[in-house]
């Protein structure tokens, strides 16, 4: 219930009878209105047709009070009560239910004329053995506390609809947050094993491409050429393999990760894409510290990966330099600039899901991005890492 809403305009409980509920009440009704009229006529009634019309129609109002929670048929059923005694079982029944089923002013207006009505007929037909004033206090009585009998039930009606509804929505939520979960781990695996695949695979097509293009090469070059392609094979499945092992929900145990690479892991970096022929400087100015953390590290070493990538795929030839500097406090900056590659741009068959990655992981990690072509045709990636002091 929302605080700022009135209390005597909340919304109705919801109530459903079943054929079987329904049948249940008229037929308890119907018992009820019958020792009724059998009392009035064992005291020798003076207006037995008036009670059993008023049995009759009280009986036959019991249905669209309960299927349509009608205000109309309680207050008939009230003021029914006004003209014979027999009609009181079905009178107070309707106080009840309108006040279960409907808003407060609803059931104030049903219990008002059912009090009304009873208390006329208290003055030309009184209860045998009871005076007025006792009669008037009773009838004020009974129908005061199925009043608020009825609006104590339809609050916790209501109370019960909250937490149901409540404990949908926080199911609902909870299944939303674990999509979402799973989505995110799913791109996470993928941005990985691009980062991961894409570098190998690419020094692994260059010197594959050099064994194709070259069958006059000397065997000592080629057996090299070979021998990198198969390590590069063995190193791309060691790797795939690891990242695999992120899917598997069977329970087995799986092999422990290695340690993931970082600053310290960019001269070896930069020496494979120089075995595979790239023209490749470093320039590495910036002094180990323990507040660098362990992923700015990696994600430094993404960045130079992709850039790397990038350049064999797109400018095959042209001379690269990676350049990571910073200090404690300033900040790290990572850029991977390549030059115009002297022969044929090679159409680009990649998505540019690399470059979307690399601009994911340094977000993560509360950096910048920046990439685009230079002034003198090349490319550069470059990136901004927090380092703290």
């Amino acid at each position: 219930m929302h605080p700022s809403r009135n209390a005597l305009t909340c919304p109705p409980a919801v109530v459903r009878l079943s054929a079987a509920g329904l049948a249940a009440a008229v037929a308890m009704a119907a018992v009820l209105t019958s020792l009724s009229l059998v009392a009035e006529l064992q005291s020798g009634s003076a207006v037995l047709v008036l009670d059993v019309a008023a049995a009759l129609l009280g009986c036959a109002l019991v249905p669209p009070l309960l299927l349509r929670r009608g205000v109309g048929a309680g207050a008939a059923l009230g003021v029914l009560a006004a003209l014979s005694p027999v009609a009181t079982p079905t009178a107070t029944m309707a106080t009840f239910v309108v006040a279960r089923t409907q808003p407060l002013p609803s059931a104030l207006t049903v219990a008002a004329a059912s009090t009304v009505a009873h208390a006329l007929r208290g003055l030309w037909r009184p209860y045998p053995g009871l005076s007025y004033g006792w009669w008037l206090l009773l009838v004020v009585a009974v129908h005061a506390a199925l009043l608020l009998a009825g609006t104590l039930a339809q609050a916790r009606g209501q109370l019960v609809a909250s937490l149901r509804e409540r404990a949908e929505r926080a199911e609902a939520e909870q299944e939303r947050r674990l999509q979402e979960a799973r989505a995110a781990e799913r791109t996470r695996i993928a941005r990985e094993m691009h980062d991961v695949l894409a570098h190998r695979l690419s020094l692994l097509a260059t010197y594959a491409g050099a064994l194709e293009f070259r069958p006059d090469a000397p065997p000592e070059q080629t057996a090299r050429a070979a021998g990198v392609v198969r390590s590069l094979t063995h190193q791309a499945l060691d790797e795939l393999r690891e990242v695999i092992g992120l899917l598997r929900d069977d329970g087995e145990a799986a092999d422990p990760p290695r340690p993931q690479p970082g600053l310290a892991d960019l001269e070896r970096l930069v020496a494979e894409s120089r075995d595979a022929g790239m023209q490749v400087r470093l320039r590495q100015r910036c002094a180990a510290s323990p507040t660098l953390t362990e992923a700015v590290g990696r994600t430094a070493y993404r960045i130079v990966q992709e850039g790397l990538t990038n350049a064999h795929r797109h400018a095959p030839g042209a001379p690269v330099t990676v350049d990571v500097r910073g200090t404690p406090g300033e900040g790290l900056d990572v850029a991977v600039v390549n030059d115009r590659p002297g022969g044929p741009v090679p159409v680009a068959l990649g998505s540019s899901t690399g470059l979307i990655g690399v601009a994911e992981r340094v977000a993560v990690v509360g950096g910048t991005v920046e990439h685009g072509p230079t002034a003198d045709g090349g490319f550069r990636l470059r990136a901004r890492l927090p380092w703290p002091a």
